[in-house]
């Protein structure tokens, strides 16, 4: 076991988490140290150096495992995964059935939410939202990709809709690209 739940609580959309403490020493982490909280045991790995700290908050569902982890005040909610050696932190949210894998970041004020995700080395930072599609650093040959300016990063973002779901797509957005200092403007066809 490499953390346990303390009896220091914090209520949070009326859902009771528990501030955790490190019980070992694994990765980053010291034996005794305080991390941030959780609902339940099962939103935080016990395999892997996965960590929550500060004051960030996981929960519901969700789950944080390989070697990720969540930090600052970012909150990861709802049926979200955040795995591999991904990090979220800052203010930034991940909820819904949301995945950040790879070595993917989301911070700042971003929010991925619904079925999106973001993976490989990608970035997401800001007042970004993504609510679906993947946000990535490499694509594969035969994907559908639009670049999207995020500060100075340009997202790649692969336009998903499930065969199943009647959900918005990108194409007809107006997006702005920069490649070698040139700044594009398009309509996603």
């Amino acid at each position: 076991m490499k953390y346990k739940l303390t009896k220091e609580t914090k209520e949070v959309d009326g859902v009771k988490l528990y501030r955790i403490e490190a019980t070992a020493s694994f990765g980053d982490v010291e034996k005794g140290e305080k991390g941030g909280f959780i609902e339940k045991k099962e939103n935080l790995s016990e395999e892997g150096n996965a960590w929550v700290s500060g004051n960030a908050r996981v929960y519901g569902d969700a789950c944080v495992s390989g070697d990720a982890c969540v930090y600052g005040d970012a909150c990861v909610y709802g049926d979200a995964r955040v795995y591999g050696d991904a990090c979220v932190y800052g203010d930034a949210r991940v909820y819904g059935d949301a995945c950040v894998y790879g070595d993917a970041r989301v911070y700042g004020d971003a929010c991925v939410s619904g079925n999106a995700w973001v993976s490989g080395n990608a970035w997401v930072s800001g007042k970004f939202k993504l609510e679906f599609g993947w946000c990535f650093a490499r694509k594969q040959e035969d994907w559908n990709v639009s670049e999207i300016k995020n500060g100075d990063k340009i997202l790649l973002i692969k336009d998903y809709k499930p065969a199943t779901e009647d959900k918005p797509t990108l194409k007809g957005k107006e997006v702005e690209v920069k490649l070698d200092g040139i700044t594009y403007r398009a309509i996603i066809q």
